[in-house]
């Protein structure tokens, strides 16, 4: 690694104008990329590491003469087509600022670089939070808006709607189209799987082989479209999350065939497997070869992994996500295979981006089962070894799994409904449990209505659950309709086409044609319980207090510390029946007389799915294997 001073490189460019110079060129008519595109006057950072990219200009001479922009540092590294750009904004206005590169052919380059006023009050963003609901799309697979851009020249792979694993048409037009669909519903965020670049020859609609980390791919859209995506939401009341990816790239990225630095790339830049041993990272016991086997290790040979340790990389995958959050307006950030990363880049990007939005929230995608290993990541969570971090959320995978154990097990001692209240009693390991983010599923696992075998009744006892339960709700694309797997565990079934987003198809999810009435009912029953959510707001980013789970019946509360306030009562309720109601309806009595430390001071349930109303000191009436909501005044 080769840095030149400032002062040196002032030097070098005295001496060298004493020569006739060549040429003058600008940046913008020539093939000569900066990364950043622009940037923001006025940011927390006053420091903005610029990545040059073209043809042998590793030995340019670097300066500028703009009004309160100086250089700190030019570094080059192996490659003879990159240069880092150190400047100092510290005094800097917005402008359109100009750089000059001299080679040693006399030829200089004239770099035009653009800072930009800043939104009001950006800094001050407010992130999603325990109010907040989530809904999780996958873009390729939503709706199609715009036909024109499923096949794009220089994209290898068009639209193969047949194909599983193949590109669908689905874009951001399709979203923008129905973004009144998903405030219908009642979510106030939305989470998109990647959208930037995937420039490879085939399965590239996930998103997660990114070529490109500062543009959107042109099959989806445009940046310009996504920044209007962004806006329109945020007038329908809809926050826009971006998915993420630190870890690693797509092997079609020009950053295969021409690296900035040797060790740019994990392992030389040849594929070696991961282990996907996360704990060797927290185990006591442990040797730095394990953690250094799963860390560096690739997902698989078309992903590269990404050497985070190069401070040069570290600066561009912090700034880039900085760069999409001021420039798109979003309200989060949803980082995909968080602990893959360097632990130690980790905690300097969290940081960073904290620092420049304190109110800002992003989750870590950690899939572990085991809460201890998920807890460490959150800021505020105990850990033996110092590590610093700023994550404000992480995946609640632990409490995924508990609560599909807890419905489809028999109850005992040891399973059932235990299995939920056991792993919510670990929620002393996480600095704050209200913060996580929860799911019945998500787009890498088996549909929630497939995991409970297709039963109306446990689906509804687990999006009841999670829709109730501590933390910030997500759902995915097509549980409101029930949409499964069927018996393929394939991510393009799984991933399948939201019913009505193509002119062909014969149902209608956005207008309810041709939904069967279990279809209906479930789209009624999400509606409903994220009405509740937009009700009482503070009790959902409250507290939870929970009793001990009895014969098959599992209880719990959603309160504020001030006593007038309303409560949420929630009853899961796995027994069959007990007997038959006046009607010759089974039902399972319920005497809340045992609540009464909660309900103390209260007089009225107000059962949610019908408003009938039960006085607090009389036994209530349940159905069986069904999910009861009180609001109780």
């Amino acid at each position: 690694m080769r840095s030149i001073s400032t002062r040196q490189g002032l030097v070098a460019l005295a001496a060298m104008c004493m020569v006739a110079v060549s040429t003058i060129v600008r940046a913008d008519e020539q093939d000569l990329k900066v990364y950043p595109p622009h940037w923001w006057a006025g940011m927390a950072s006053p420091t903005l590491e610029l990545m040059l990219h073209g043809e042998d200009i590793a030995d340019s001479r670097v300066t500028t003469d703009s009004v309160g922009v100086t250089i700190d540092d030019v570094t080059r590294l192996d490659s003879n087509n990159y240069l880092f750009v150190s400047l100092n904004l510290a005094n800097a206005k917005d402008q359109t600022l100009s750089l000059r590169l001299l080679d040693k052919k006399g030829t200089v380059r004239v770099v035009p670089y653009s800072l930009h006023a800043r939104r009001k009050h950006s800094s001050q963003r407010e992130g999603f939070s325990g109010k907040d609901a989530i809904y999780l799309i996958a873009p390729d697979r939503f709706v199609n808006g715009e036909v024109n851009n499923d096949e794009v020249a220089g994209y290898r792979e068009g639209v193969t709607r047949d194909k599983a694993g193949g590109r669908h048409g689905g874009d951001i037009q399709g979203i923008m189209n129905n973004l009144s669909y998903v405030s219908s519903l009642g979510f106030t965020q939305v989470w998109t799987m990647p959208l930037l670049e995937n420039a490879m020859e085939d399965y590239s609609y996930h998103g997660y082989s990114i070529t490109d980390f500062y543009n959107i791919d042109p099959r989806f859209g445009t940046n310009a479209l996504f920044k209007e995506m962004s806006s329109e939401a945020r007038e329908q009341g809809i926050g826009i999350i971006m998915d993420m990816v630190l870890n690693h790239i797509g092997s079609s990225h020009i950053w295969l065939s021409d690296a900035p630095s040797s060790d740019w790339i994990n392992n030389n830049g040849r594929f070696v497997g991961t282990t996907h041993k996360r704990e060797s990272l927290h185990d006591p016991h442990g040797v730095d070869a394990d953690k250094k086997a799963f860390s560096n290790g690739w997902f698989v040979p078309t992903m590269p992994d990404l050497n985070q340790q190069n401070p040069h990389l570290a600066n561009y995958l912090i700034q880039q996500a900085i760069w999409w959050v001021e420039y798109a307006d979003l309200s989060g950030i949803r980082v995909d295979t968080y602990s893959y990363s360097d632990k130690a880049f980790l905690s300097a990007w969290t940081q960073r981006l904290m620092a420049e939005y304190p109110r800002l929230n992003i989750v870590g995608e950690e899939w572990s089962v085991n809460p201890a290993i998920t807890a460490y990541w959150q800021r505020g969570s105990y850990r033996r070894d110092g590590y610093e971090s700023a994550l404000p959320s992480v995946m609640d995978f632990p409490l995924q799994q508990a609560v599909i154990e807890a419905i489809n097990s028999k109850e005992s001692w040891s399973s059932g409904l235990t299995r939920i209240y056991e792993t919510l009693a670990t929620d002393f390991l996480y600095g704050n449990a209200n913060d996580l983010v929860v799911f019945a599923d998500n787009h890498d696992m088996r549909r929630v209505f497939t995991q409970v075998d297709g039963d109306l009744r446990r689906w509804n006892m687990a999006m009841t659950f999670f829709l109730t339960t501590r933390g910030i709700p997500q759902v995915f694309y097509g549980s409101e309709i029930l949409m499964d797997n069927g018996t393929s565990d394939d991510h393009g079934i799984i991933r399948a086409d939201f019913p009505g987003g193509w002119p062909d198809d014969k149902v209608n999810a956005f207008t309810g044609k041709g939904l069967t009435d279990s279809q209906h009912w479930a789209t009624s029953r999400i509606k409903t319980l994220l009405h509740l959510r937009r009700q009482y707001p503070a009790l959902f980013e409250g507290n939870l207090t929970h009793y001990a789970p009895e014969e098959g019946i599992y209880t719990y509360f959603r309160h504020t510390d001030d006593p007038a306030s309303p409560l949420i009562m929630v009853v899961l309720n796995k027994q069959s029946n007990q007997g038959l109601d006046t009607e010759n309806t089974p039902v399972v009595s319920l005497d809340v007389g045992k609540y009464e430390r909660m309900l103390k001071g209260k007089t009225t349930l107000v059962r949610l799915r019908d408003d009938k109303q039960f006085r607090v000191n009389e036994t209530i009436t349940l159905s069986p294997m069904s999910a009861s909501v009180f609001i109780v005044k």
